[in-house]
Formats: C-alpha cells, sequence, structure tokens
C-alpha cells in the first residue's frame, strides 16, 4: 500500500499541475466580469431543481435545451404544468446519440400527439433563432457549458422571451471535476446581466454544486 501512494502521489501532481496549466489558459480566454448589488437584489435561494420549477410561471410557452434522457423535460411538464413545451437538442455525440431522440419521442409520446411537447431538432443556436421573438415565458438551457456557446445562447435568447420573460440554465459553475473540463456558464451569466441590465432572481443550493440559475430584466430598465 506504502508502495502505491509513493507512486500515485507524484503521478498526481504531476497531472495536476497539467491539468492547472490547461485551466490557466482556458480561463484566460473567457472574460472576468463581475456583478454589482442591483444584479443580486432581487435573487432567492432554493434547495434544488424542484423548488427552482416551483418558482417559475405556471401554464406558460417554455423550450428545455439540451434534453437527454427528458428526465428533467418530465419534471417540467409536472411541475410548471406549460401549455406548450419546446424540447431543443441535436442528439449527435456519443454520450448523447440518436437512440435517446427515439427514447424521447416514445417517453413523450401522448404530449407530443396532442401538441404539448414538441420537439425541435437542432442545436440551440440554430433552433432558438427561428422560433418568434417574445415566444417563450421562460428558456432553460442545459447544452454546452462553454463560454462562447452559452453567451450566444443568451443572446439568442434575450429576444425570444416575452418582456419580464426568464431565461434559465444548469451547471452554474466554473469546471467539471468529473471531465476536467473548464465551463463558462458564470461568465457569461455575469456578462450578460451587466451588458443588459439583467439580474439573478434564483439559485439553486444543491451539495454537489450543479447549480441552476435564472436571471430577468431587471424592472427598471426592462425593455
Amino acid at each position: 500500500m506504502s508502495l502505491l501512494k509513493n507512486i500515485a502521489k507524484p503521478a498526481y501532481r504531476a497531472l495536476n499541475g497539467l491539468m492547472e496549466k490547461v485551466r490557466k489558459q482556458q480561463s484566460g480566454a473567457i472574460p472576468q466580469i463581475e456583478l454589482e448589488p442591483k444584479h443580486i437584489a432581487n435573487l432567492r435561494i432554493v434547495l434544488d431543481r424542484d423548488a427552482f420549477l416551483e418558482a417559475l410561471p405556471k401554464g406558460g410557452v417554455v423550450a428545455e435545451a439540451g434534453v437527454d434522457h427528458g428526465d428533467f423535460s418530465a419534471r417540467i411538464l409536472k411541475i410548471t404544468q406549460p401549455r406548450k413545451l419546446h424540447l431543443i437538442d441535436v442528439w449527435h455525440s456519443k454520450r448523447y446519440h440518436g437512440g435517446l431522440q427515439g427514447f424521447v419521442r416514445e417517453r413523450f409520446a401522448d404530449e407530443i400527439t396532442n401538441g404539448r411537447v414538441q420537439i425541435d431538432l437542432g442545436l440551440s443556436t440554430s433552433v432558438l433563432p427561428r422560433y418568434p421573438d417574445h415566444y417563450f415565458d421562460w428558456i432553460y438551457i442545459d447544452t454546452d457549458h462553454g463560454y462562447r456557446v452559452t453567451a450566444d445562447e443568451l443572446s439568442i435568447a434575450r429576444t425570444k422571451v416575452k418582456p419580464g420573460g426568464i431565461i434559465a440554465g444548469h451547471d452554474y459553475i466554473t469546471s467539471n471535476w468529473d471531465g476536467g473540463v473548464r465551463y463558462g456558464v458564470v461568465e457569461a451569466v455575469h456578462e450578460f446581466c451587466v451588458r443588459h441590465g439583467w439580474e439573478l432572481i434564483l439559485l439553486t443550493h444543491e451539495t454537489d454544486r450543479h447549480l441552476s440559475f435564472a436571471i430577468r430584466a431587471i424592472p427598471s430598465v426592462a425593455r
């Protein structure tokens, strides 16, 4: 056991040092913009995503970008009772493969048949521009999590929600420990809020720290 520790510790330090260099390089390409008090004046902390959904508008027109198996989609339907839920996904990676699209279509077959759920196939940044402006009550984003894609999604979504509408999303964190991936959701959200006069209104507080966020235009500067 001691021999294993003697080998493992130096190897871990070397790997961690290499990863730290990569993280610093990635972080250097992401803008660091801090919020002001006005951007969190109405912020509310809730325990988890069920409580988060309870706090969102009910009976509206909603989009979820990044569907996977549809587990969160089912929770959206149950808790917020939207009259229309658009599910946006491309299902073309090894992890999020095409077979999942068939699974989701079967899972929500009744809702698709009655028109309550609509699957809109494609990348979020390609699909979101197709909707009419001011169409959604709220949009939930759980896709790439990189800074550039998230910034683009927020920019597009701003024109697609109704006045006073909400943009929400998952993984409001800076990195994924499991994958060693540098996320950019926090920075993209902060940059967006400062640039466009929006505020954080909801954050979850799960122990695993894969937080969800919700933002809206600050009422005094809402357009």
